[in-house]
């Protein structure tokens, strides 16, 4: 697979029209991991109008809020799918808890890390086996740690494509999609919540606020991501 080549041809497309290609083209290798976030939401949408057969999964981290655990139902019951879910392997979280405390990542960004590995990474890597291309709601406008990624990625970490159909969509383009098509979404971003993670690590932000500001708001910018996406 030609990145290069890709990101040029796709370059003006529209997202229905670059996930209609790869969904098609890597049937049974392609899969969307989903955070439930607008943008997750707006590209499950999309997606179950071309191919429903096509696998969605998401991580439940143990910690989310349940306002995500409600979304789920309502996603599934909405576009007649079921959702993958992915849990963390409970001994490394018991082991990890018992060692650093239940609320070790506000410690350091190393134990932040370490939390966000045991409960993110590590069933991230189960679900993404056997992928080709793994798709993603990412925006470049989402944060200075995404301001460079690409449409059509090639991810070094995991040996596969990393697809961002959205990736130059603006957030007002995202919810008047959502907003358009009656996407179901999180009742959390009607309360300031923008970008939403587990409970402890996630606040509403104030009008003004960067976006992703709520997430690990006590760590600086270049540090906020969780390690899913890791370029």
């Amino acid at each position: 697979m030609d990145i290069q080549s890709l990101n040029a041809r796709f370059s003006h497309s529209s997202a229905e029209e670059v996930l209609a290609f790869f969904l098609n083209e890597y049937k049974g290798a392609i899969a969307l991991s989903s955070s439930l976030s607008y943008e997750d939401q707006a590209l499950t949408d999309m997606i179950c109008k071309i191919d429903k057969s096509t696998r969605i999964f998401t991580l439940d981290t143990g910690r989310c809020f349940p306002e995500t655990y409600s979304l789920i139902e309502r996603t599934n019951e909405r576009y007649g799918i079921k959702l993958e879910v992915y849990f963390p392997d409970y001994r490394n979280v018991q082991k990890m808890v018992a060692e650093h405390g239940v609320n070790l990542f506000y410690g350091s960004v190393e134990l932040r890390h370490l939390c966000c590995n045991m409960r993110k990474i590590e069933p991230l890597q189960r679900a993404l086996e056997g992928l080709n291309v793994w798709i993603c709601g990412l925006r470049r406008e989402q944060s200075v740690t995404r301001k460079d990624m690409r449409l059509v990625e090639w991810d070094a970490n995991n040996n596969l494509v990393k697809l961002n159909p959205l990736i130059n969509w603006t957030e007002d383009e995202v919810k008047a999609y959502v907003k358009q098509h009656s996407v179901p979404y999180n009742k959390l971003h009607d309360k300031g919540f923008p970008s939403i993670g587990c409970q402890p690590c996630t606040r509403a932000v104030e009008p003004g606020e960067d976006i992703r500001s709520g997430r690990w708001w006590w760590e600086n910018p270049e540090h906020r991501e969780c390690g899913l996406h890791r370029i």
